[in-house]
């Protein structure tokens, strides 16, 4: 069984089209986004159109989370007062060009899916999709979280993996606890890459017959680089009222 993930696509829709060419082409037999669909580019409705047109099970972001209540916080943590202006006038745009239908689509975005799989007989395999944390939709877990920390979380949210997005940078760490390995996995971002690689990410996950907690290399992670047009979404940044660092953004993957 191959189940494809993404998420952060930030309303980059030239991103979100390469990507879903390249699930067209691998064929996974499940998809799932992880949500944080608008924010920071122009085709925030194209994007939220686009997930539902193809009928993909959507978990909702922080951002989403903001636009859907006609929030002026996208529920963002900004390190310097010009970062936090800019995420203003983000999220301000966003709310203008939201349509109605969408803004009720992302406000209505469930928080988290769970999904049981038992590929081998009287072993379950359980799997927790969350946009931040299990504890809360902005919460950033990155790669040099307290391994101690970590685990006490997964074990708290009764996961054996648990898959997020919320930082824009991928990673996989198995972690050891009990004889059990417990994966988390963020996807990394299709459409705002933080990780000096500008292409778009996501995830595939690989199980079989044998696949159990007990044998990390029983499970298969993926991190699927996706090239796509970053001119075109850098330039319609550039073409709009939003700041041109975010094309820089774009172009360079911080």
């Amino acid at each position: 069984m191959k189940i494809a993930f993404f998420s952060d696509i930030h309303a980059n829709l030239p991103a979100l089209e390469a990507v879903l060419q390249d699930l067209q082409e691998k064929q996974p037999d499940m998809v799932y986004c992880l949500g944080d669909l608008v924010g920071y580019n122009v085709w925030a409705n194209e994007v939220v159109e686009l997930i539902r047109k193809h009928r993909i099970p959507t978990i909702a972001g922080n951002y989403d989370e903001g636009v859907g209540l006609h929030s002026g916080d996208c529920g963002c943590a900004y390190k310097t007062e010009e970062d936090k202006a800019r995420g203003n006038q983000s999220i301000d745009y966003t709310n203008q060009i939201i349509s109605h239908e969408n803004r009720k689509y992302l406000r209505e975005l469930p928080r988290h899916f769970r999904v049981e799989l038992q590929p081998k007989e009287g072993e379950k395999l359980r799997i927790l999709m969350v946009h931040g944390s299990p504890r809360k939709i902005n919460e950033y877990l990155f790669e040099d979280r307290p391994e101690n920390s970590m685990v006490r979380m997964l074990e708290e949210a009764e996961a054996d993996v648990m898959l997020f997005g919320h930082t824009h940078k991928p990673y996989h760490r198995q972690l050891e606890t009990d004889g059990k390995y417990r994966h988390a996995i963020n996807l990394g971002s299709v459409g705002k890459p933080k990780d000096g690689d500008p292409r778009a990410c996501y995830v595939l996950l690989e199980l079989d017959e044998h696949s159990t907690a007990a044998a990390p290399e029983s499970i298969t992670v993926t991190f699927v680089r996706v090239p796509y047009d970053v001119e075109r979404a850098a330039r319609a940044v550039e073409e709009s009222p939003l700041p041109n660092a975010f094309a820089d953004m774009l172009r360079k993957a911080y």
